[in-house]
């Protein structure tokens, strides 16, 4: 398989406060990684390295060849990330519709699956169709974190960074988040990394896994292998299956 992200002896943290410990990690065309460990252990700060949203101390990360490392948040979102943060960052003195239209983006150039616009993402969340015309400050939590999915989407990105979507979310809404969360990483292939508080749910629908500890990578696999061992998770995590 095409590698598609690759970081090397990545530290990073914020100001002169270093959380990231010369992380190593890869992550080929299609496949979703499933980011894990306990609260504080780097899973937030790793991602937000990714966009380009905290300082970077040494190492690099290459996106498609790209050296991100060297680039910009703005220049990362054009490079090809799509980032979904914690606090979802949607316009909400916007409409639905003005926040996806306000930063969508053509698809790039060789794309398998047809490219995201708004239509698409109202076909992936009903709930965002019927209330286009509502501004960001209208929509409960779980319509927020759809629109700020929808929003990552127009992007086009070639890379979907997603930091505990379902988080503070009614378990009906978790299992429509999931479920399009599959549909755009398994049935169309766009690469992803997630980072979830359940772990059972997203190693699911990941391809591989890796566990951060203090800010280091403890272990590295097949989301598969892990599933199935439920005593090593619990181990690493301490959650049950």
């Amino acid at each position: 398989m095409t590698e598609l992200l690759k970081v090397e002896h990545l530290s990073a943290g914020y100001g002169e406060a270093v959380v990231l410990n010369a992380i190593s990690l890869s992550l080929a065309q299609g496949q979703t990684l499933a980011l894990l460990g306990r609260n504080g252990t780097g899973k937030t700060t790793l991602i937000n390295t990714l966009a380009g949203a905290t300082r970077q101390h040494a190492g690099e990360i290459y996106l498609g060849g790209i050296k991100l490392h060297k680039l910009a948040s703005h220049e990362r979102a054009a490079a090809g990330i799509g980032w979904v943060p914690q606090e979802r960052n949607i316009f909400k003195s916007l409409s639905v519709h003005e926040n996806l239209t306000a930063v969508q983006r053509p698809a790039r150039a060789g794309r398998a699956s047809s490219p995201w616009t708004p239509n698409r993402v109202y076909e992936l969340f009903p709930r965002l169709a019927e209330r286009k015309t509502n501004l960001g400050t209208q929509l409960s939590g779980g319509e927020q974190q759809m629109l700020a999915l929808g929003r990552a989407l127009v992007l086009n990105p070639t890379l979907l960074l997603l930091d505990e979507p379902c988080e503070g979310l009614a378990p009906i809404i978790v299992q429509e988040l999931l479920r399009a969360i599959r549909r755009i990483t398994r049935e169309e292939g766009l690469s992803a990394i997630l980072v979830e508080q359940h772990p059972q749910a997203i190693l699911a629908i990941s391809d591989t896994a890796a566990v951060l500890e203090r800010g280091t990578v403890v272990y590295q696999g097949t989301a598969t292998s892990l599933q199935e061992q439920p005593e090593l998770l619990d181990k690493l995590l301490g959650v049950a299956r």
